[in-house]
């Protein structure tokens, strides 16, 4: 690329309208070496290019006046600036025609803002490290012209320089043979130089299979006329690894244009492909269980809803369960995830207020419950301590606790005893509050039951770690019906089975689609537990959870299809993050309203049931 030799700078042409564009690009590249020329419009960046040699532009795409594509046309009509490599920078992602122009203008790279700090300085860099080995090369090549006495001395600057590169600097014949192999390129690929020297680029032992066509593909535009490119290629080592690596190739031809041969600067960026593939997983996940925790806040104000007397009694109840989450939320963070010690869920209560310690005699040996359990342990311990508030032990002042736990087979078995208080009666209908403990327990492959006298007593057992086919609630009664639901009578009689691994949602699903007049055959709540009820048929349907306790659902999907059972996903991740081979398999996103959940499962029985577009919450 040009540069000014004779001082040793590399220049780069920044373009951009926005000064604090131009003035973060400068902080972002500046470097020993390198001088940065900034132009606020194209008419000023044609200006710049007249005096000065740059060895790279970066021009924004979208300006006022003169956009880039207009003035990267322009420098190509001119034999002075028509070689300056061009990378557009860009705020929207353009359709291919407008990518295409973009290459033909002498585009050597797109990049989107916001811009990747780590992605453009690497670019920028290989470009600045090329121009500086051209401009070396050009140095030495002047040396050469003042006498055949300093050959020696500018061939061995120059080997130094490939050597001590980070670059694997590689040089080809016009039948692609390698003809030269730098330091760099043992270091990267493991290769001795005398071992790959002489060696056919397609028949070296670096080129998988599956990368054969793309480096055919590279070779011919080469060969075809193409003055410099770039490829991605991943390549394999002389151990057996697989690096994926950038190729940045240039071509040596006849004054008549006849392929001499190539040299390419070949840049490892194995770590930079696994660390943006961690960044996607990781912003994939946080999405999902952000919008999966929403949908439990969702479910629960519906439910509290239903069973508050006032809205005073929703405010206090909703609030108060919503902080149980909280805390057992922040006890999870607290250990990156890991678990969560069940005395300090019970310690958490008394910070609530919930429990008076003094009230309270809690015993058990120090158990980590997984980040799972661990959230419906919380709520299961708020509403208790909630019920003995309003309405037993705890509403005397001679009122006392005693909460028990231990492991048995594999089985948490939690005690739960009121004594001193009122005698309780049997309520006349199950609240929320006791569906929550009962699903919870059950979600967790186990059972809750509770007795009544003297006080309450609850029993509640919960297998570790995994969770189970949840049960329908016994003599729960008909669940209210929201508005939309009622209106519905698409799903009348449907059957159909909700795979989901979290119980409020789980709960807060079946009692949408029952009151839309769906009968819901069960529950279930992991991988193994949906693929035994397909197998066990019974229903004309599903509402699929897009993952399950960690597992990913693909084989459940596939066992639905395979039975020509029609699903709706229903999940907090994007459609990307879904199993393959679904693309025209419906999504309902979490959170979701009750008429989205109702309408998506009567589509599964529409007559476009298999070509029916994407389903998204609003």
């Amino acid at each position: 690329m040009p540069s000014d030799a004779t001082g040793g700078e590399v220049k780069f042409l920044l373009v951009d309208d926005l000064e604090e564009n131009l003035y973060a690009l400068e902080a972002l590249l500046q470097r020993d070496g390198l001088r940065l020329y900034k132009a606020r419009s194209g008419s000023e960046a044609l200006e710049l290019l007249l005096v000065h040699d740059f060895a790279l532009a970066l021009l924004d795409v979208q300006m006022d006046g003169m956009d880039g594509f207009e003035l990267a046309e322009l420098m190509r009509g001119t034999e002075r600036t028509r070689r300056v490599p061009i990378i557009f920078l860009s705020a929207v992602a353009t359709d291919e025609r407008r990518h295409f122009r973009g290459y033909e203008t002498g585009a050597v790279d797109f990049l989107f803002k916001p811009l990747n700090a780590q992605m453009l300085t690497s670019k920028a860099g290989v470009f600045f490290e090329l121009a500086r080995q051209r401009a070396e090369l050009a140095r030495q090549r002047d040396d050469l012209r003042q006498g055949a006495d300093r050959l020696a001395g500018a061939l061995a600057r120059l080997r130094a320089h490939a050597d001590n590169s980070p670059l694997a600097v590689i040089g080809f014949d016009a039948d692609f043979h390698i003809t030269d192999w730098s330091m760099g390129a043992e270091r990267i690929f493991g290769w001795p130089q005398d071992a790959a020297i002489g060696r056919h680029a397609e028949e070296f032992g670096w080129l998988p299979h599956s990368e054969k066509p793309a480096f055919a593909a590279f070779r011919a535009e080469l060969c075809g006329g193409e003055q410099r490119n770039l490829v991605a290629l991943r390549l394999q080592t002389a151990a057996g690894s697989v690096v994926d690596c950038e190729w940045y190739a240039s071509v040596l031809r006849t004054s008549s244009g006849a392929f001499v041969s190539m040299h390419a600067q070949i840049l490892d960026v194995t770590e930079r492909k696994r660390v943006e593939a961690t960044q996607r997983l990781l912003l994939s996940e946080l999405n999902h269980r952000v919008k999966n925790m929403l949908a439990t806040v969702q479910a629960i104000a519906t439910q509290t809803l239903h069973s508050a007397n006032t809205p005073e009694d929703f405010v206090d109840d909703f609030s108060g369960r919503l902080q149980a989450l909280a805390r057992a939320h922040s006890l999870l963070s607290n250990s990156t995830w890991q678990g969560a010690m069940l005395r300090e869920l019970v310690q958490e209560q008394l910070r609530l207020g919930t429990l008076d310690e003094a009230r309270l005699e809690a015993s058990g040996p120090d158990i980590c419950l997984e980040p799972q359990l661990a959230l419906h342990v919380g709520l299961i311990l708020h509403e208790l301590a909630t019920n003995a508030n309003k309405y037993g032990a705890l509403t005397v002042p001679d009122g006392r606790l005693f909460l028990s736990w231990q492991v048995v087979d594999a089985t948490l078995h939690l005690r739960w005893r009121e004594r001193g208080g009122p005698r309780v009666q049997p309520p006349r209908r199950i609240g929320f509050g006791t569906m929550l403990i009962e699903q919870s327990a059950a979600a967790q492959g186990g059972t809750a039951r509770v007795a009544y006298g003297d006080g309450v007593t609850w029993d509640i057992a919960l297998a570790l770690p995994h969770a189970v086919m949840a049960p329908e609630a016994a003599g729960a009664g008909p669940p209210a019906q929201t508005a939309s639901a009622a209106r519905s009578t698409g799903l009348r009689g449907r059957r159909i089975l909700v795979i989901e691994d979290e119980a409020i949602i789980a709960m807060q699903i079946s009692e949408l689609l029952t009151a839309a007049g769906a009968v819901v055959v069960g529950r279930a709540s992991t991988v193994e537990l949906a693929l035994a009820a397909i197998s066990a048929g019974g229903f004309d349907g599903a509402v699929l959870d897009g993952n399950l306790r960690g597992e990913a659902v693909g084989g459940v999907a596939a066992a639905l299809s395979d039975r020509g059972l029609p699903f709706v996903f229903v999940t907090g991740y994007n459609r990307e993050s879904l199993p393959e081979g679904f693309a025209k398999t419906r999504v309902l996103l979490k959170p979701f309203s009750s008429r989205r959940l109702v309408e998506a499962a009567e589509g599964l029985f529409s007559a476009d049931a298999v070509t029916s577009p994407e389903t998204s919450a609003r």
